[in-house]
């Protein structure tokens, strides 16, 4: 592809020496070579412009390149051209349309013709599979599961009765979809009674879910996945619990039941979300925090219990100088009982 070409595909404009080169691929500032197209996002790589061996680079508007044999493509977002890139020279790898003989599909279930279903891959009873999903190998489709167009789930997923999934949807390995939701009833005689979790769980249009990842379905209603959104891997959400658009949780993330996460809300590593809690639009909980308490649209929390991260990154550094704080203490408290003791024997003579 030339260069000239690229550029307009991904959004940003040439600089330098020729646009007629060819592009071949994409690679990071370090593994590039030539013929290939790199990028540069975070200012504390910039010297790694001086020895990267690409023919061209994704840089900010205002950068410098500080070299003349390598073409500048100058973008507002460096990092969104180069994943552009990379879509361009790295697609998706697909399947031919096929039906492997060992796969049991039951007679009720609908399942469109250009659709691959893999080795020993099981379909239920009423089942819909649309038109271009692929199914990998060992993939278990409960009863009543609505599986929307161009859909792949991949080798060892399940996904429980009466599920939705949209179109565009991503499962990744060992992923359990509409599985039991945690809820319990305590009898006369203090034993837990299971409640029936009778509702199920909708995943809607272009979402991701990764590796290991489980989603519980409602004891009544639904869980719901909204557009969009991003699902990490060795994630729990709980039952009814509800997801916005294009929000990300990230890896080992737990919700618990009843959570409702508003839309582009970013969930990082390990962070935690306490039940029956509303947690608002365009939030960020860093990574390791957790909320006990509803959380405004906005905010930015860290810490157990989660408060405001600047409010946190004060406290935290205070927390490290404690030690030097209690000698300090002491010191001062033995030079008020020195003063005191001087005083009262300048008192009495």
């Amino acid at each position: 592809m030339k260069l000239s070409e690229l550029a307009a595909k991904t959004g940003a404009y040439g600089e330098g020496s020729s646009l007629d080169i060819d592009i071949e691929g994409a690679a990071g500032l370090d593994d590039a070579k030539p013929g290939q197209v790199t990028f540069l996002a975070n200012p504390r790589y910039t010297s790694r412009l001086k020895t990267t061996q690409a023919s061209a680079v994704y840089v900010g508007e205002t950068v410098d390149l500080g070299r003349d044999d390598i073409v500048g493509l100058r973008a507002k977002d460096p990092y969104l051209a180069y994943t552009r890139a990379l879509r361009l020279f790295y697609p998706e790898s697909t399947v031919a349309s096929s039906i492997h003989p060992s796969a049991v599909i039951d007679p009720t279930a609908r399942v469109a013709e250009n659709v691959f279903v893999g080795a020993c891959s099981v379909i239920g009873p009423g089942t819909e599979i649309q038109s271009g999903v692929q199914i990998y190998p060992n993939v278990t489709i409960y009863n009543g599961v609505t599986v929307g167009k161009d859909s792949v789930i991949h080798s060892g997923a399940v996904i429980r009765e009466r599920s939705q999934i949209g179109e565009r949807v991503v499962i990744h390995n060992n992923v359990v979809v509409g599985c039991d939701g945690f809820g319990y009833a305590k009898t006369e005689q203090r034993r837990w009674l299971k409640i029936p979790q009778t509702g199920r769980v909708v995943i809607e249009d272009d979402v991701e879910i990764g590796a290991g990842t489980t989603i519980d379905r409602a004891s009544v209603g639904e869980s719901r996945i909204g557009r969009g959104a991003k699902i990490d891997n060795l994630v729990q959400v709980g039952h009814s619990c509800t997801v916005g658009e294009d929000t990300l949780l990230c890896a080992q993330v737990g919700l618990a039941g009843s959570s409702h996460i508003g839309d582009r809300v970013v969930l990082a590593g390990q962070a935690g979300v306490a039940g029956h809690l509303k947690i608002g639009d365009d939030v960020v909980i860093t990574a390791k925090s957790a909320t006990s308490h509803d959380v405004p649209a906005g905010k930015v929390i860290s810490g157990i219990p989660a408060f405001d991260n600047k409010d946190w990154l004060r406290s935290t550094a205070a927390f490290r100088r404690l030690g030097e704080m209690q000698r300090t203490i002491r010191e001062l408290q033995q030079r008020l009982l020195e003063l005191e003791g001087a005083m009262l024997n300048k008192s009495g003579g």
